[in-house]
């Protein structure tokens, strides 16, 4: 598709109508849904994943934060049209499975869509996305320790899902509770890990 998604429901959209066209999904199939352009789904939809029962598969917490960093660090240098190594376009999901997530996060997507839109717009443009993608990469190294703790990873991808939100409707007040949240992840990282050093 050439447009870029607007909204998380057109995005939770597009995944369900690749699903349905195919028995499995791969990670380019996915970047080609939403072209190669666009900030915003490429960190929002590997975090959505994550936070769906397909985040409880032992892991792809990691493998989902590692493809968030490659994109992250591409925003970071100012990449305008994301690359990702073959081997890594073809990895796929089962298609029943993507499909299921999507149902999930459609209410939730709709709600999303209610509430954030396009406040505070200067917060969510220029060097604040490259700083947003800095931090999503803080976030991306803080879920392999994490994934030994059982839904101990959602707080950084919640963070890297509130960033991607964010760049989708470019709302800047969101930008910041994105950052609020990261900070929030760090700290309980630190203290979950601190007394074992």
């Amino acid at each position: 598709m050439e447009s870029h998604p607007r909204n998380t429901t057109e995005v939770v959209d597009r995944l369900a109508e690749t699903a349905r066209r195919h028995k499995r999904v791969s990670i380019g199939q996915m970047m080609d849904t939403f072209g190669h352009r666009s900030y915003g789904p490429f960190l929002l939809v590997p975090a959505l994943i994550e936070l769906s029962p397909i985040g409880g598969i032992p892991g792809v917490p990691t493998f989902l934060a590692a493809i968030i960093a490659l994109f992250a660090g591409q925003m970071l240098f100012g990449r305008d049209h994301f690359w990702i190594p073959e081997f890594v376009s073809r990895q796929s999901v089962s298609a029943r499975k993507l499909g299921a997530a999507t149902q999930s996060m459609r209410s939730f997507a709709r709600r999303l869509d209610r509430w954030f839109h396009g406040r505070l717009t200067r917060y969510a443009r220029g060097p604040f996305v490259r700083i947003a993608a800095f931090i999503c990469i803080l976030m991306t190294l803080t879920v392999p320790p994490l994934e030994l703790i059982p839904f101990a990873s959602s707080a950084p991808m919640g963070a890297v899902a509130l960033f991607g939100l964010a760049l989708l409707v470019c709302d800047g007040a969101l930008m910041i509770a994105a950052t609020g949240l990261a900070a929030v992840a760090l700290v309980v990282t630190a203290s979950i890990f601190a007394p074992a050093l």
